[in-house]
């Protein structure tokens, strides 16, 4: 039994959706979502909440994925999805160039500019070490942060570089000298 699947999913006011094969568009406030929703998984509308529900057992293993995925989306339009980095190390920081490209300076020999794509917005502190990446889509927020870390890791021997602000690091213990 999905625990997950059988959730209601609450629909705020000035949300509509609307099915139009296997994918769900989902309209608010903030703007407008699609939703790729498994083949056998169909919504229903009850008491101002939405069911996902499924045809029968054989799609039992997707059925919790496809109400996360709507749950999202709705989540999405409504409040936005956000994920906070940070810049660890002396030297480091970020700054916009316009509406659309973010530079870094990470300790290379040149400054690295990453473009946004559309529909993500970044902001960046006055310090220039902290950032906030925020869109609707959740997945598309979670891979921009995640491409904007990988530009530079954190080291694990003096935890430098580009970190999500809820990470723990666990710093390691460099060569001893020998006698």
């Amino acid at each position: 039994m999905s625990r997950i699947g059988l959730k209601p999913i609450p629909k705020p006011a000035g949300v509509k959706y609307t099915m139009n094969g296997n994918i769900v568009a989902v309209e608010g406030p903030k703007g407008k979502v699609n939703a790729l929703l498994p083949a056998g998984i169909r919504l229903v509308e009850k008491d101002n909440t939405i069911i996902a529900e499924r045809d029968n057992d054989s799609q039992k293993a997707i059925h919790g994925l496809a109400r996360s995925l709507v749950f999202n989306a709705v989540e999405g339009v409504t409040n936005g999805w956000k994920k906070d980095l940070d810049i660890v190390g002396i030297g480091y920081r970020a700054e916009m160039k316009g509406k659309e490209m973010v530079v870094f300076t990470l300790g290379y020999s040149h400054p690295i500019e990453f473009p946004l794509p559309t529909g993500i917005e970044v902001a960046i502190d006055p310090k220039q070490t902290h950032l906030t990446v925020s869109g609707i889509d959740k997945q598309k927020v979670g891979q921009v942060a995640a491409d904007m870390r990988s530009l530079r890791k954190p080291d694990p021997y003096k935890n430098k570089g580009v970190r999500y602000s809820d990470e723990k690091l666990k710093k390691k213990v460099g060569k001893t000298g020998s006698k």
